[in-house]
């Protein structure tokens, strides 16, 4: 079976499935595990994203306004690696290729290969997807084994909060800084499962813009900074930003993370797990082992203590 992954998630899925064998295309964006790099890339993006975010944010606006597509499928590419299945999402426009334009493609291969599309919304849609893509490959053992270990590290979590009758903080999660973003989606359910309470989001809903006024009046406890498609070194210096800011200095007393949102919280595949986990750490650092360097970083005082703690 020949695989391409239209999705940095999916292509996380293939690989936590033990399918990487079958995987010859990928996004340009798809960086996770390090092997796919050997893989063709069958997409472009036309816009860097190595910009301001105020700046990456005007970019995209002024793409969709005028029609054009933020990601171009590199057809030739495509058809050359005769595909027998290929995955998409429907969920995000600014994230990947759209769903109607993968179909089309699809149409136009010889054979044409089957498209699964993945749209998960929430923490559990994300579980049923990857159920979803083991269907997919033929991998449903891989698939269940993956999902039962899955639930019991989410309910080792759980068990641990509830035994010590841990403290629920109130927590943001900035999904983007300029304009300022709550991440809706699944990451209210990571917070609700890690022990905290989402001041600005709803599960399941679509992130939306909030006024930094609004973040204040919330009261949060802890603010993760979090930008979608943010590795840990960039989520850290777009906290020193914001932090920086005189509009932001209330913000200099609460408990301020960067987290590798990347890895951990705007991919909706299985390192939204570890996610979990890392949040936990975060939250009730006393309670749960050391957190892993790599995942977050401190930013404030408040929260270099609770590293300490951990």
């Amino acid at each position: 079976m020949r695989v391409v992954s239209l999705l940095p998630s999916a292509t996380e899925m293939v690989a936590a499935l033990g399918a990487l064998e079958h995987l010859t295309g990928v996004t340009h964006a798809c960086d996770h595990p390090a092997v796919v790099a050997s893989r063709v890339r069958v997409t472009s993006s036309a816009v860097s994203g190595d910009e301001a975010p105020g700046v990456v944010d005007a970019q995209v606006r002024e793409i969709a306004a005028s029609g054009a597509p933020l990601y171009t499928l590199l057809e030739d590419r495509i058809r050359a690696l005769h595909p027998d299945l290929m995955l998409t999402q429907a969920l995000c426009e600014v994230c990947a290729v759209m769903e109607t334009d993968v179909r089309s493609l699809a149409a136009r291969l010889t054979p044409p290969p089957r498209v699964v599309t993945l749209s998960a919304t929430s923490l559990e849609g994300v579980l049923e997807d990857i159920a979803r893509v083991g269907e997919a490959l033929d991998r449903r053992d891989e698939a269940e084994e993956f999902l039962a270990g899955a639930r019991a590290r989410m309910e080792r979590v759980h068990t641990t909060l509830k035994a010590a009758r841990a403290p629920r903080p109130r927590v943001a999660v900035i999904e983007w800084g300029d304009p300022i973003y709550a991440a809706g989606h699944w990451v209210p359910e990571m917070v609700r499962r890690a022990g905290g309470v989402d001041v600005l989001a709803k599960p399941g809903e679509h992130s939306v813009i909030v006024e930094l006024a609004a973040v204040r009046a919330a009261d949060p406890e802890v603010i993760l900074i979090a930008p979608c498609g943010y590795d840990l070194e960039r989520s850290a210096a777009e906290g020193a930003r914001l932090l920086a800011l005189p509009e932001w200095a209330w913000a200099r007393d609460c408990r301020v993370w960067a987290v590798d949102a990347n890895a951990f919280a705007s991919r909706p595949g299985p390192r939204l797990i570890d996610g979990i986990e890392c949040f936990a750490r975060i939250l009730n650092p006393p309670l749960f082992s050391p957190l892993e360097p790599a995942f977050a970083r401190p930013l404030t005082a408040a929260a270099r203590a609770d590293a300490r703690t951990n």
